[in-house]
């Protein structure tokens, strides 16, 4: 990897903190790595005129190297780090090859027929980053875990909704298909300002459940570390805030992506100073 991880972290940074100042200095270069390793396999996935193999066979090959470094071998490097994290950390590396293989979902263009089918693609896409940060602050338990689920989920569904502009020119979808079609719409009517009350409708459906997962998650807070406690705040009340936002746009984000203002994350902060 060229881009060194701190720097590829900020530079992607938009509406939720990734590994920032609030996380203890010894671990931010651990998130870092943990981030540009599924930045860079999504841009694999996503960016660029790749065909589907190519884009299959880079994500593999990054895969290998992960497999390859963790065994000792390989040499030096950004591998060798975030191996030596894996042993350093106790992380589970089998969430990182899941965050590969939900990126490979992700390059085949693969659609779900139902909200359990998209729950079970988040179980790859999102799950893994919340585990592997309690792996970091020595948090697992069941029920951290399940919470932690719900959190990453809701956060991983909530970029769904607000990036529909940005996914349907990829060729990607991620409103469960029974539901599009319960609503009256087809996948067409995600790149046109056309069916707004069907599409508003739709969307509130999808808005109130990943909201649910929120809420069901938000126990988590009290329940981390300190020293972990302010950064996931934080992210918590970002994902809320962009569902309000998606809200004061009547829910249609198919031709503008709401984002968080200097005001919002000044608002999250004061509140998540008060968690």
């Amino acid at each position: 990897m060229d881009e060194n991880p701190e720097k590829l972290a900020q530079t992607h940074y938009e509406n939720f903190p990734v590994g920032s100042f609030l996380i203890p200095r010894e671990l931010r270069g651990v998130v870092h790595r943990i981030y540009a390793f599924a930045r860079t396999a999504d841009d694999f996935a996503d960016e660029g005129e790749r065909s589907t193999e190519e884009r299959l066979r880079l994500l593999t090959d990054w895969e290998e190297r992960l497999k390859s470094h963790l065994r000792g071998e390989g040499g030096g490097g950004f591998f060798a780090d975030l191996a030596a994290d894996v042993r350093t950390h106790g992380l589970d590396a089998q969430s990182l090859f899941d965050l590969i293989t939900a990126f490979k979902m992700d390059a085949e263009g693969r659609r779900y027929r139902t909200f359990d089918e998209l729950r079970g693609y988040c179980r790859y896409s999102a799950e893994p980053v919340g585990r592997l940060m309690l792996d970091l602050f020595r948090a697992r338990s069941a029920e951290n875990d399940r919470m932690s689920d719900d959190i990453c989920t809701a956060l991983q569904l909530t970029n769904f909704w607000q990036d529909i502009s940005v996914d349907t020119a990829r060729n990607r979808l991620y409103i469960p298909r029974d539901e599009l079609t319960g609503f009256g719409l087809s996948e067409q009517d995600l790149s046109g300002g056309t069916e707004t009350e069907r599409f508003t409708s739709l969307m509130r459906l999808q808005v109130e459940r990943t909201r649910g997962l929120f809420t069901a998650g938000r126990p988590l807070i009290e329940r981390v570390p300190k020293r972990f406690r302010l950064e996931l705040a934080l992210t918590w009340h970002g994902g809320m805030r962009i569902l309000r936002r998606i809200e004061r746009m009547g829910h249609d984000t198919r031709k503008r992506r709401p984002a968080l203002t200097l005001l919002d994350k000044a608002a999250m902060l004061f509140t998540s100073l008060r968690d």
